[in-house]
C-alpha cells in the first residue's frame, strides 16, 4: 500500500457520501452511453462516478445533491469566462428564434470578421465548430498551397482530434502516439515532431524542403504547461520563412493571454491562427484566421486548378505522401460542415468579442491568476515542496517539479505522479472545488473571487498537509 492510499480510500468514501443522486445518475448513464456519459472524456475525473450537473453561473457550479463548488475548470476552457454569460445566452436566443442555421451568412456575418480581424491582426477568417475543424482546415489548404506534404509539430502538442497531430518523440525519432485508437495510416510519414524550445531540432526537420507548415501552440499546455523560452517564437518564425513553410498558431488554450492571445500580446507574426472552445463563450464554435498572403494563395490556388483537378487529385489518394490538391469546389474539398459558419454560432461569437472578452474581463482574469499563483507559490516555499507553478495568461498550473519543464520529455516525469494528481483532485472536489481533470490546470474567470482563488490555495496547503 502507497502512503496515499489511505487518504484516497478516505475521500473516496466521503464522494460517494455526499454524492447519492449522482451515484444513481451514473447507474442510468450505465444503460445507453457508452463509457457512462455523453462523452468519455467526463469519466477522466478523479471521482468514482461523475459529479452530474444542475446549475452553473459565473465560476460556480452545483450538482444534483446540491453540492456547491468553485469552478476552476471551466469546461477546461470553453466556459473560461464564466458560465451563464447573459450576453451570449441573450443573442443565441434571439437568434433561434429566427432560426439556427441556414447555410447562408446573416447581416451579422460582416461584422464578426471585422472585428476577428481587428482583434486578431488577420484580415480573412472562416467559421467551424471546433478547433480540429479549424486546424484540419489550415493543414489542408497548407499543403494545398505549398504543394508539400509534411507538417511539423512539438512533441507533447495537443491541436484537437487532428489525426495528423497525434504523433510523438521517442528516442529522438517520431513515432505513432500509442494511445491512438484505430489509425491505419502511418502519420509518421507525413508529420515530424520535434521538442518545444528546440530551435535546432526545428531548423533539421525544416531542412529536408518538405514542409507546409508548423503547427504550433504558443505555450504547451495539455501535457502539462511549458512556457517558450525566451527569442523561441522569433526563431520559430525567422526559420519557417527561411524553409518556405507557412507557421499556423494555436490559441485554443492561449487565449487566455489576453484579449488577442497571445499572438497579439507576445507580438507573434502567424501565417495563420486557429481559436476555439472560448470564443462563443461556451456555444460551440471556433474560428480560423489566415493572412492576406496566405488568403492570396488560397485563391490563386482555387481559380488556378484546371477543369477535372478532383478527378486527378483523386488518383492520388493512395499515396500518403501526396498533397491533397482538390479545389474548394461544391463543398466537394474536404473543408467545413454544414454546421459551420452557423447563424448561432456567429451570434454568439459576436456578443463574446463586443460583451464578454473585453479589456475589464481580461484585467479581472490576470489579476486573480497573479494572486492565484502568487499563493500556491507562497506554499509550496513554506511547505518545502519539490513543485512549482506555471501559467500563462489566466491559465495555471500546479507541476510537480522543482523547476518548470523545458520540453515534454522533462513534462512526463512530473506528470507521471498519478498517484499524487489523482489524490489532489479527489481532495479538491471534496471540498468544493473543480480544476481541470488531465493535470493540475486552473484558470480564473472574470467572476472567479478573490475569496474562491483564498478557498483553492488553502486547500492545495491542507492536502499537504494531510497527505505529508
Amino acid at each position: 500500500m502507497t502512503y496515499l492510499a489511505p487518504l484516497i480510500a478516505r475521500e473516496t468514501q466521503a464522494f460517494v457520501a455526499a454524492h447519492p443522486k449522482s451515484a444513481a445518475q451514473a447507474q442510468a448513464l450505465q444503460q445507453h452511453w457508452l463509457s457512462g456519459a455523453p462523452m468519455h472524456w467526463m469519466r477522466d475525473w478523479a471521482s468514482p462516478f461523475p459529479i452530474v450537473v444542475e446549475d452553473a453561473e459565473g465560476a460556480t457550479l452545483t450538482d444534483i445533491d446540491d453540492n456547491v463548488y468553485d469552478d476552476f475548470c471551466l469546461g477546461d476552457t470553453p466556459g473560461m469566462f464564466g458560465h451563464g454569460l447573459a450576453p451570449v445566452a441573450r443573442a443565441v436566443a434571439e437568434q433561434m428564434r429566427a432560426g439556427a442555421t441556414y447555410m447562408l451568412p446573416t447581416t451579422l456575418a460582416a461584422e464578426v470578421g471585422a472585428l476577428l480581424a481587428e482583434r486578431f491582426g488577420l484580415q480573412f477568417w472562416q467559421a467551424t465548430l471546433s478547433a480540429s475543424d479549424a486546424n484540419r482546415a489550415l493543414i489542408r489548404w497548407a499543403r494545398a498551397v505549398t504543394n508539400k506534404p509534411v507538417i511539423v509539430v512539438f512533441d507533447g502538442c495537443y491541436h484537437g482530434m487532428v489525426e495528423d497531430c497525434f504523433v510523438e518523440l521517442r528516442h529522438g525519432r517520431t513515432r505513432m502516439d500509442a494511445g491512438l485508437v484505430g489509425q491505419v495510416s502511418d502519420m509518421t510519414r507525413t508529420t515530424r515532431a520535434v521538442p518545444f524550445n528546440d530551435a535546432g531540432a526545428l531548423e533539421a526537420a525544416l531542412a529536408q524542403g518538405d514542409v507546409a507548415a508548423v503547427l504550433c501552440e504558443p505555450a504547451m499546455t495539455n501535457c502539462g504547461m511549458i512556457l517558450p523560452e525566451d527569442n523561441f517564437h522569433k526563431r520559430l518564425r525567422a526559420l519557417t520563412r527561411k524553409a518556405g513553410a507557412l507557421l499556423i498558431v494555436d490559441e485554443t488554450h492561449t487565449l487566455s493571454t489576453g484579449p488577442g492571445g497571445a499572438t497579439k500580446a507576445w507580438g507573434l507574426e502567424p501565417d495563420a491562427l486557429c481559436i476555439g472552445k472560448a470564443i462563443a463563450g461556451g456555444f460551440p464554435a471556433a474560428v480560423w484566421g489566415v493572412s492576406a498572403e496566405f488568403a492570396a494563395r488560397i485563391t490563386l490556388w482555387t481559380a488556378g486548378v484546371p477543369a477535372g483537378a478532383l478527378q486527378q487529385a483523386t488518383s492520388h489518394q493512395d499515396d500518403p505522401l501526396s498533397p491533397a490538391g482538390t479545389p474548394a469546389v461544391q463543398g466537394r474539398s474536404g473543408i467545413g460542415t454544414t454546421l459551420a459558419g452557423n447563424a448561432a454560432g456567429l451570434a454568439a461569437i459576436a456578443a463574446t468579442l463586443r460583451e464578454v472578452a473585453t479589456e475589464d474581463a481580461y484585467r479581472s482574469m490576470l489579476s486573480g491568476t497573479e494572486k492565484l499563483v502568487a499563493g500556491m507559490s507562497e506554499v509550496i516555499v513554506r511547505r518545502k515542496l519539490p513543485w512549482c507553478v506555471v501559467h500563462v495568461g489566466a491559465r495555471a498550473e500546479i507541476v510537480f517539479a522543482a523547476a518548470p519543464p523545458e520540453n515534454a520529455a522533462a513534462m512526463r516525469a512530473a506528470l507521471a505522479q498519478r498517484e499524487l494528481n489523482h489524490a489532489l483532485h479527489l481532495y479538491l472536489i471534496n471540498r468544493g472545488i473543480l480544476i481541470a481533470p488531465f493535470h493540475m490546470m486552473m484558470l480564473v474567470s472574470p467572476a472567479t473571487s478573490e475569496a474562491q482563488i483564498e478557498r483553492l490555495v488553502a486547500a492545495v496547503d491542507a492536502f499537504v498537509g494531510e497527505a505529508g
